[in-house]
């Protein structure tokens, strides 16, 4: 097994390695995702590992400051590994050794690693990270097959679900994308008064502006709207990674909510994506099932009406370079 660094290995390669050998590993290590959020203020590096010139594995690595002269590093939906259990110990000990040096040669004081992988088990040779607090990536999701029929998929449903979407069909509510700056001016006032009404975290307009000019014009996602009576009601963003599509950003507005304008919002974009071949429809993020008062729980509760299959990642896992750096980046996120 060979190690490769960013400067020598191809981008290219590299997502193609990601869609075509490992379709599963969400979109979050994908180069063209990474790019986005180097625009956001991110930076980053990568490893890759090859085997008679074919990568096996590896990760990119993104870098944010948290205070002057400090930061920390994180593997979203990585490491990327071999699933031979040998090999994959034999890259995943390379690989934390390149990022070992390329901390200490840093010429900022590094708090950590972190780690989001979408394991459902941690690996006996993943030592010395600790469980964090608080995670970046939810460690819990829904995904629906969408390799089934569609008579398939309304019946996996919970009944009220596939209720829902003959009450919206009833009610001649239609789907349509649109990733035009008004669809995007659209989006925006619809997750604005998500966000307002359920006072979670928001991002600004920036950043979406730079999402759509980056990826939705690159045919990477698109913006989705259930209408009714001319009025856009729910709006649910997307994008294309492997054999996936992710439900990554959304709104819904509180009238004519008789109508079910977002459950048939959502079953359109699933049918969409399996003539567009995808296999799954993530809805990327859930509460846990035994935390019924999670804060996540209400519209967890919606998703869950869709049927599908829910998964529960390794929690995010913390390898700390140093020590009084790490807490005060804890102390900064618990503030």
């Amino acid at each position: 097994m060979t190690k490769q660094t960013e400067a020598t290995r191809s981008i290219s390669d590299w997502d193609r390695f990601l869609a075509e050998q490992r379709p599963d590993i969400g979109h979050k290590q994908y180069s063209w995702w990474i790019d986005f959020l180097k625009l956001r203020g991110w930076s980053g590096f990568g490893f890759a590992a090859s085997e008679d010139d074919v990568i096996c594995g590896g990760a990119n690595v993104l870098v944010k400051s948290f205070a002057p002269g400090i930061c920390f590093y994180y593997v979203p939906h990585g490491p990327v590994l071999p699933e031979n259990q040998t090999d994959a110990a034999d890259l995943f000990e390379a690989m934390m050794q390149y990022i070992d040096d390329h901390q200490r040669q840093s010429s900022n004081l590094v708090s950590h690693l972190r780690l989001e992988p979408r394991w459902l088990d941690q690996p006996e040779f993943v030592k010395g990270f600790q469980q964090s607090t608080h995670w970046n990536e939810p460690r819990n999701t829904l995904c629906v097959d969408l390799t089934m029929s569609e008579d398939a998929i309304l019946k996996q449903m919970k009944t009220k679900g596939r209720y829902n979407i003959r009450v919206a069909r009833r009610h001649n509510v239609s789907v349509v994308q649109d990733n035009s700056p008004k669809g995007l001016d659209d989006f925006m006032r619809l997750y604005q008064e998500t966000i307002d009404r359920k006072n979670i975290i928001q991002h600004s307009r920036g950043y979406f502006d730079d999402l759509a000019e980056n990826l939705l014009e690159s045919g990477r996602g698109d913006l989705f709207f259930a209408e009714y009576q001319g009025v856009r009601l729910a709006t649910s963003l997307v994008l294309y990674a492997g054999d996936t599509v992710t439900y990554k950003y959304g709104g819904t507005q509180l009238s004519h909510r008789n109508v079910m304008a977002p459950y048939l919002l959502h079953f359109e974009v699933m049918l969409h994506a399996k003539a567009l071949g995808y296999k799954w429809y993530d809805f990327y993020g859930v509460s846990p099932a035994e935390s019924p008062n999670d804060k996540w729980a209400n519209f967890s509760s919606f998703k869950r009406k869709f049927g599908g299959h829910e998964m529960s990642f390794v929690p995010s896992l913390d390898f700390i370079f140093d020590h009084d750096a790490y807490e005060a980046y804890c102390v900064q996120k618990n503030g």
